[in-house]
Parts: structure tokens; C-alpha cells; sequence
């Protein structure tokens, strides 16, 4: 995996040659709407990149989960109107679908056909972010990933002691039986890279009323096990809640049971020692929120405009339905449509006449700022660019570089 600069540098990916164009034709667009052309009409386009929420359904009960409410709710996707929207998204400019969240993917019963849909038919750039419980379903559809997918499993612990307790699988599974299939995985398909996630969390963080195991001790072991076990990285990224206002995710590291530069001084350690395990096939990446952590420089990235542009080019399709940002996954002040939003042309112009008016009317200024934000510098580049369109004549587009994850 590319170091988390390169991964979180979003302007970055949006000037490649590639998407440049669908750039070029937003920010035009929103230029127009703000001189006050109330003809002008949204591009024909889909976002670039969506988080897909395969299912509700869940078989962990994880203290620190950040779907918490949404879970096990008996939503259902209509598996042929998700394909149709997939296709339909494709021909308009879908170019990464990233399964996470809201459920787990695997649980999913025909999870292995719908990445053979999006891997063999569509031919789109993967990514899975699982918890381990169904690896058998990973080594299923293993050898359907090229380079530039990956798959990554939320194991958050280096003993099988912190892991029970902060993820209380519903049936039995302990950590070295989900480890042991990234081995066999690696053998079945080595081009794609395998990551094992370890979210950060210290003593007095809480969801709502409940506790939340302490980890940070558990860096270094997690750190020896994902490199015994052939993991290409080790990623590391800080506990979040929901912002009881709102349900956006927010980083709340005030409510440590330490001072916060004790807490930060604790992972500093754990993250140096950790990188001591570092080989040419074998990393440590700290998430770029876990660097915001570290240099408590959090709240910079909490300044938003007050349109949040990157709706337009990543949303998260769930049963619940469309949704403008990750950070606002089911939250219903964040619906741009239902589920079968994307189903067919028509209902896909409908969607991107119903993205505009959410880009219109949702005040980002507002409503994330309390949000530590990834996409901060490229929402204020884009608005820099819609504010001033005449500065669209000196981008220059920058070669593909294969990734079209946002």
C-alpha cells in the first residue's frame, strides 16, 4: 500500500488524466449556479469512488464499532437494482467501490458474485474491509484481485485476550484461526495487498455508556503477529465516536483518562518500537487522522467551507441509500437518495439533480465542524477553483497512477 500522503492525497488522484475531465465539468458547473444559471444543468456523471454497504447484518458485537446503531436492522439490498445501479454507475464514471461498513461484507450471502460483478463484468478497482470472521469467503474470490485492490481486517489487538473483549465474535473464531488464512490467501493471489487494521484506543475513550478496551499496549504484538502472518502492513488509526448533535464521526480524544499529550506519548512509543518490525515486504502506516492525533493539529482539518464539494465525486451506497459522506453513513440529514437511486438512467439524472441540491443546501461549515476531515485541502482546492473557474486553464493533468479510491 502507498504511504497515507499519496493515499489521502485526493486532489492528487482527481487531476489524473483520467478523472481531470469530470473535474473540469463540476467545477463548471457549480460556477454556473453560483452566477445565478438556474438552467444549468449537473453533469452526466457518477461519483468516482463509493463505499457499497453490502448488508446491516453483523456477526461481531465490537465495543469501539462506529455503526453501532445501524446494525442488524434487516435492511435489504434488492440485489438486481444494486447491480443495475453498479452498471449504471460504471458507464457514468465509477471507477473504485471500496465494501466497508454498516455490516459486515462477508456476511453477505452472495458477497463472492457481487465482486465477481464488480472485478470480472465492470472492472473496477476493489477494496475490502472485513473483520476476519468469514475468511474462507476472502480466499473464495482471492484470486479475482489485481494490483491496486486490497483487503483489509479489522483485528485491532496482538493477543486473543484484547481481541475477544473488544470485538465478542457471536461465534467462536479466536485471532491465530483468522490469522491463519492470511497466508493461505497470500499464496492463492499475491498481487494484491492484505492489511492488518489496528484502531487505536485508550483508557476512558467510551461509545455512549460503554467502556472501551485499552489497546495501545497491543500495538507492538499486533505489529509481530501481522508480520509473522505475512500481512503486507500494519495500519494504524485513532478510535472515533458519533457526535450525539449530528451522528457525523468526529475524534474526541478529550475524553481520555490521561492528558492527551500522555496518551500521544504512549502510541509515539508503541508506533517506534512497532516500526522496528519493519522489512521490504512489511509495513507500519499510521492513518493521516492518527497523524492529526499525534501533533494535535486535528482541529485545522475541522475548517470547512461551507460547500462540501466532494459529494459530487464520493458517496456511500447502503440499503438505507445514498449517502453524501462515510462520516455520515445512514444519518438521514445526509440522504441524497433512496437505494435505487443510480437503478437506471433516469433515476441516475434525478440523483445528480438531487447531489447538486444537497451540495447546495448541506453547510459543511456547519455540520462537520466537528469532523477531523480527510478531504479538508481538497475541498477548499475545489472551492478555490469554483470561486475563481478561470484558474481551470492552467491544471495540468497528471498521469494515471491507478488509484481511484477516495
Amino acid at each position: 500500500m502507498d504511504d497515507t500522503h499519496s493515499y489521502h492525497d485526493f486532489s492528487g488522484k482527481l487531476t489524473q488524466a483520467s478523472l481531470l475531465p469530470q473535474v473540469i465539468d463540476y467545477v463548471r458547473w457549480q460556477a454556473a449556479v453560483r452566477a445565478g444559471d438556474t438552467d444549468a444543468a449537473p453533469p452526466d456523471a457518477a461519483p468516482i469512488s463509493i463505499n457499497l454497504d453490502l448488508t446491516t447484518a453483523c456477526n461481531y458485537r465490537c465495543d469501539h464499532c462506529i455503526d453501532w446503531d445501524i446494525l442488524n436492522s434487516g435492511v435489504q439490498h434488492k440485489e438486481q437494482v444494486l447491480r443495475d445501479s453498479l452498471r449504471e454507475m460504471a458507464a457514468r464514471g465509477l471507477r473504485s467501490v471500496i465494501l466497508i461498513g454498516g455490516g459486515e461484507p462477508t456476511m453477505y450471502p452472495r458477497f463472492a458474485d457481487v465482486v465477481r460483478y464488480l472485478k470480472q463484468e465492470l472492472r473496477l478497482q476493489v477494496a475490502v474491509v472485513s473483520n476476519g470472521g468469514r475468511n474462507d469467503r476472502i480466499f473464495d474470490v482471492a484470486e479475482c484481485f489485481e494490483p491496486g485492490d486490497w483487503v483489509r481486517l479489522s483485528l485491532d489487538a496482538g493477543s486473543n485476550e484484547v481481541f475477544q473483549a473488544m470485538h465478542r465474535p457471536r461465534k467462536p473464531v479466536t485471532l491465530d484461526e483468522i490469522c491463519e488464512w492470511a497466508p493461505r490467501i497470500k499464496e492463492r493471489n499475491p498481487r494484491f495487498q492484505l492489511g492488518y487494521s489496528f484502531i487505536v484506543t485508550w483508557k476512558g475513550a467510551q461509545r455512549d455508556d460503554a467502556k472501551i478496551v485499552e489497546n495501545i499496549h497491543e500495538l507492538v504484538q499486533a505489529a509481530e503477529r501481522a508480520r509473522r502472518y505475512r500481512f503486507d502492513y500494519l495500519s494504524v488509526k485513532p478510535f472515533l465516536i458519533r457526535a450525539e448533535e449530528n451522528g457525523s464521526e468526529v475524534m474526541d480524544p478529550q475524553r481520555a483518562a490521561e492528558e492527551i499529550s500522555v496518551v500521544v506519548a504512549k502510541i509515539r512509543a508503541a508506533l517506534a518500537d512497532a516500526r522496528e518490525l519493519e522489512t521490504d515486504s512489511f509495513k507500519v502506516v499510521e492513518s493521516t487522522n492518527l497523524r492529526m492525533l499525534e501533533e494535535q493539529t486535528w482541529e485545522r482539518f475541522t475548517h470547512q467551507p461551507r460547500a462540501c464539494h466532494m459529494q459530487q465525486f464520493r458517496q456511500v451506497l447502503t440499503p438505507h441509500g445514498v449517502f453524501n459522506c462515510p462520516v455520515y453513513r445512514s444519518v438521514p440529514k445526509a440522504l441524497i437518495a433512496e437505494a435505487d437511486g443510480y437503478r437506471d438512467a433516469a433515476a441516475c439524472g434525478q440523483t445528480q439533480h438531487k447531489t447538486g441540491d444537497m451540495i447546495r443546501r448541506f453547510d459543511a461549515a456547519h455540520e462537520c465542524r466537528q469532523v477531523t476531515c480527510l478531504y479538508h485541502d481538497t475541498n477548499w482546492w475545489l472551492e478555490d477553483l469554483v470561486a475563481h473557474p478561470e484558474k481551470l486553464a492552467a491544471l495540468q493533468a497528471t498521469p494515471d497512477r491507478g488509484d481511484f479510491y477516495l
